[in-house]
């Protein structure tokens, strides 16, 4: 059963049926609450079934859509499982209790410790299960690629004018800005938005795939953007997305330094699961190369379990396939949040 955000009236019945039916019946049910919209993800549903009898009930919103059901549902939420997108939503989504700790080897084993929020006696909360690169976009006909090699090299004097990028308070600017923050310290760290803010070729505005574009059509020559907005217009048959993709190229920032910032789409097991054994099952589930496979690839992304590889053409043809990746706790990252939030605030980064 698939429900989705259009049918308000069917949502807030799902939540009555669910308490309604015999705790016996329930057994072979699982809850998701997911903000990912990948056609891809129900050959991982139906596999899961296959495999486990557990049948999967779906609510599809954005990020905020469900922050807010399950904050109104409080404990009587028939959420087991919540999916979303970028370690901040979903550290946002932790701070106000809507996870419970889960304690699993399989998943201790499986995905690297930065990758999943900052473990405590009682467990994890969130786990990421794939990742998206952050990468840098430049024109080479107006910037060298020696001049773009490093996130800290977009604050350089020799960009002023060069620079565009989507609001400094989206989520994804965020994680990234929250973990150079961490790797310089705040002083510096603070210096280093500045810089960027300085740069600027004009005020923050649209999404990753406009970033892309502004930097095809000379609006500005640097831009930042998630690796999967440029697979998708490297995998597209447009002209008008070939002519962008023939025109900019893409550095991973920091291979010879830190890495490569990425961050994750992830899971978390609800604060209030009535099917938490079965929650904590599809969770492990996400770590199989079979799942991992399909929940990395329908957004172009990269698998986050150890030794799992894609083989996604379009990240290929960036160079995605190899690149070192930065090592930075997102789970601490997560902690700098705020912080950054009033810093982007002081430097004027809107």
């Amino acid at each position: 059963m698939k429900l989705t955000k259009q049918v308000p009236m069917i949502l807030a019945a799902f939540g009555a049926v669910i308490a309604h039916v015999p705790a016996q019946a329930q057994d072979k049910v699982l809850n998701i609450y997911s903000a990912r919209h990948y056609q891809t993800d129900e050959v991982m549903y139906d596999q899961f079934t296959k495999d486990t009898g557990i049948k999967i009930n779906r609510v599809d919103a954005d990020d905020a859509g469900i922050v807010a059901r399950l904050r109104a549902e409080g404990s009587s939420s028939p959420a087991d499982v919540i999916l979303l997108v970028d370690a901040a939503r979903m550290a946002s989504a932790d701070s106000l209790g809507l996870f419970q700790p889960i304690q699993s080897a399989k998943l201790d084993e499986a995905i690297p410790a930065n990758l999943r929020a900052t473990a405590t006696k009682d467990g994890v909360t969130w786990t990421g299960f794939s990742t998206r690169a952050r990468l840098i976009v430049y024109d080479p006909m107006r910037v060298k690629a020696a001049d773009v090699a490093t996130y800290e090299q977009l604050a350089d004097p020799k960009l002023k004018g060069m620079v565009c990028t989507r609001s400094g308070s989206h989520p994804y600017n965020l994680s990234l800005f929250a973990t150079v923050v961490e790797r310089l310290g705040d002083a510096k760290g603070e210096a280093w938005l500045q810089g960027v803010v300085n740069n600027m070729a004009r005020s923050p505005k649209g999404g990753d795939t406009d970033q892309i574009k502004a930097v095809a059509s000379g609006e500005c020559a640097v831009a930042l953007t998630n690796s999967y907005y440029m697979a998708r217009l490297v995998k597209s048959d447009k002209p008008e997305d070939r002519s962008v993709v023939e025109k900019v190229r893409v550095v991973f920032p920091n291979q010879g330094t830190s890495g490569t910032h990425v961050n994750i789409g992830g899971a978390a097991v609800a604060k209030h699961a009535k099917h938490r054994d079965n929650a904590v099952a599809f969770m492990e589930y996400l770590a199989s190369p079979f799942a991992q496979n399909y929940f990395a690839n329908g957004n172009n992304e990269f698998a986050a379990a150890k030794g799992v590889k894609i083989d996604n053409p379009a990240i290929t043809a960036m160079g995605g396939d190899q690149f070192k990746a930065e090592t930075v706790p997102l789970g601490v990252v997560a902690k700098n949040m705020t912080k950054v939030q009033q810093m982007l605030d002081r430097v004027g980064y809107k």
